[in-house]
């Protein structure tokens, strides 16, 4: 295989299980943490439910109304439950249409569906039902299983560091990152604290424990910090709300009134382009480190030189990465903009656009200030503690140790 002979070292099985115990200690905390944390925000619990699939057997949909491409009303749908306390159970649930598209689900029989189920504490009756949506967990899980399985088979230990690093990172921040911010902390050190974490997991996993790791953490972190401020400043120059965020104002009504959003949309910023930031600091790290390892005779000017070739070649692609990941998703809004002939001064000014672009430019100060700050620093760390000529060699003389 590609990754034959690969070593597993005792430092990386060490870190994983420290990592581990952090991600343990973050799934035990409980799902609701946040709600006893703040009084402000108590939006209550819905209690004595369950969810299950279901089977759709036959709807009704007699109280549906169709206007235009939309539909309004009440779709009835008659269901068999197919797994957990009340298998095989046949219920009747409700499926509100609101007349959005983005938010309505028509169902027809054969459909499988997620179901919430309410019950008495009492007797364990089935009081209502509600047909949440399409069933799609299933598909879900045989994805993920497939790209654990082809990470694996192509990268082999490293592949599966990262992904140990991408399911780290989902814990912190459905467990940590988005509760502390429904509590009302202030997103943006939040989300630079989360920022922090990962990328001090993400690295050393992947660079490893060693100098090559650790000049990849501290370019990265010194363009995640960059990024920060550039987001802090510009969000409030360019005066754009966090309301331009999807379901913020549901956010708002749903008892979450105290919440700053345009902290959380500057947060969003620098945090979703955190993920760029390190790839770039890793590999400008690995290039410098095995550029040392090949001629330890070279020069810090050159060696720095070296980084600065490969971080230029690199932010071609990567730039235009975050404009395509950001503005992939408002096409439809610009394509509006488009057929109603709206001039381009007006949708560069618009609220949303500008927020587009602001999360474009913030995002590529960060991958342009992280690749000569990794140079620079991978220049230095190297030249002072990496291989001289003569270790090389086998000489004698010594140079000051790794502390990899």
């Amino acid at each position: 295989m590609l990754w034959k002979g690969e070593r597993v070292s005792r430092r990386d099985l060490a870190f994983i299980a420290v990592l581990s115990a952090l991600a343990v200690a973050a799934l035990l905390a409980p799902q609701g943490w946040h709600r006893g944390a703040d009084s402000r925000a108590l939006a209550p619990a819905v209690e004595n439910t369950v969810r299950a699939r279901g089977t759709v057997l036959e709807v009704d949909d007699s109280g549906v109304r169709q206007f235009g491409v939309v539909r309004v009303g009440d779709q009835g749908v008659v269901a068999r439950v197919k797994g957990g306390r009340y298998r095989d159970e046949v219920v009747t649930a409700n499926n509100m249409l609101l007349g959005k598209l983005e938010l309505d689900k028509v169902f027809a029989p054969g459909d499988q569906i997620l179901l919430t189920l309410r019950y008495k504490p009492e007797t364990g009756g089935i009081v209502d039902a509600v047909a949440v949506d399409h069933y799609r967990i299933h598909i879900e899980i045989y994805l993920f299983v497939a790209f654990a399985i082809l990470i694996i088979l192509f990268a082999g230990w490293t592949g599966a560091k990262a992904l140990f690093s991408f399911l780290f990172a989902v814990v912190l921040i459905w467990k940590v990152l988005l509760p502390a911010f429904l509590i009302g902390w202030n997103p943006v050190p939040v989300a630079f604290g989360i920022v922090t974490c990962l990328a001090f997991a993400t690295v050393f996993l992947i660079g490893g424990l060693n100098l090559r790791g650790l000049i990849a953490f501290l370019g990265a972190m010194t363009g995640v910090g960059m990024t920060t401020l550039c987001a802090v400043l510009l969000s409030q120059a360019m005066r754009i709300h966090g309301a331009v965020q999807p379901f913020s104002e549901t956010l708002l009504y749903s008892g979450y009134g105290h919440l700053n959003l345009t902290a959380i949309f500057t947060a969003g910023v620098f945090l979703a382009s955190s993920g760029a930031v390190m790839d770039l600091a890793v590999d400008v790290a690995a290039s410098m480190a095995e550029v040392k390892a090949k001629r330890p005779d070279i020069s810090l000017r050159a060696l720095v030189g070296s980084g600065m070739t490969v971080g230029r070649a690199m932010l071609g692609t990567m730039i235009t990465t975050l404009l395509l990941a950001y503005s992939g998703g408002y096409s439809t809004l610009l394509m509006v903009f488009m057929a109603q002939g709206t001039p381009a001064v007006n949708i560069a000014n618009m609220t949303y656009v500008a927020a587009e672009i602001l999360q474009t430019l913030v995002g590529s100060f960060g991958l342009v200030l992280t690749a000569p700050a990794t140079a620079l620093i991978g220049g230095v760390l190297l030249s002072r503690f990496g291989p001289s000529r003569d270790a090389a060699s086998g000489g004698c003389v010594r140079r000051a140790p790794r502390p990899d």
